[in-house]
């Protein structure tokens, strides 16, 4: 389980294709802190480390993963944001976060509001997710409050700070984006569906 806090970014350093699978070898800060066998939520996606040299850890994605994330754009110095899975002990300074991508969506636009930046997303929503106005939505991994809500999109707030530290500073229109919907709107939507 993850908070959508973000730890720090990594870089790709490559990646290799082997059949379906993709075997993606990243740099971090916090690399030597690592072990095999340990999940790490990458743009949100939680995947195992499956290696470890020096400064680099590899990790795989599988081809559903692959089609349901935006992984499978990436390329060699790339950034994406990191966090680890959280400690018993820790503090829950996000939300619920599985690392679990329900799909993907798409900017639509970004507003600089001298301060802050607005980011408006786009989503399909033949997949059932919804979002509502002050609940919690997972972007690529960040924890975020949903500013507006519409049908198929949603807007969010940035400051400086997540800004400056995380993959939102290289964000552009029409690039894709993960989402995680809050568990809890998840389990409630499911439910009043079934009882229609």
């Amino acid at each position: 389980m993850f908070t959508g806090i973000i730890e720090t970014l990594a870089t790709l350093q490559h990646l290799e294709n082997e059949n379906s699978n993709v075997h993606f070898t990243f740099s971090s800060a916090f690399t030597h802190e690592l072990k095999i066998d340990q999940s790490v939520a990458h743009n949100g996606v939680c995947l195992t480390v499956v290696k470890i040299e020096g400064n680099k850890y590899t990790v795989t994605a599988i081809e559903e993963t692959l089609q349901k994330t935006n992984l499978g754009n990436l390329k060699a110095g790339d950034s994406v944001n990191l966090e680890r899975c959280m400690a018993a002990n820790g503090r829950f300074d996000g939300h619920i976060v599985q690392g679990h991508v329900d799909q993907t969506g798409t900017v639509k636009d970004v507003i600089d509001n001298n301060g802050s930046w607005t980011y408006i997303i786009n989503y399909d929503t033949a997949k059932g997710n919804i979002t509502v106005e002050k609940g919690s939505i997972t972007v690529n991994g960040t924890s975020l409050t949903v500013v507006d809500s519409h049908d198929d999109s949603f807007s969010v707030c940035i400051i400086p700070y997540t800004y400056e530290n995380t993959v939102f500073k290289s964000l552009k229109k029409g690039d894709a984006v993960n989402l995680e919907f809050d568990v809890v709107g998840k389990y409630v939507a499911r439910l009043l569906n079934k009882s229609r």
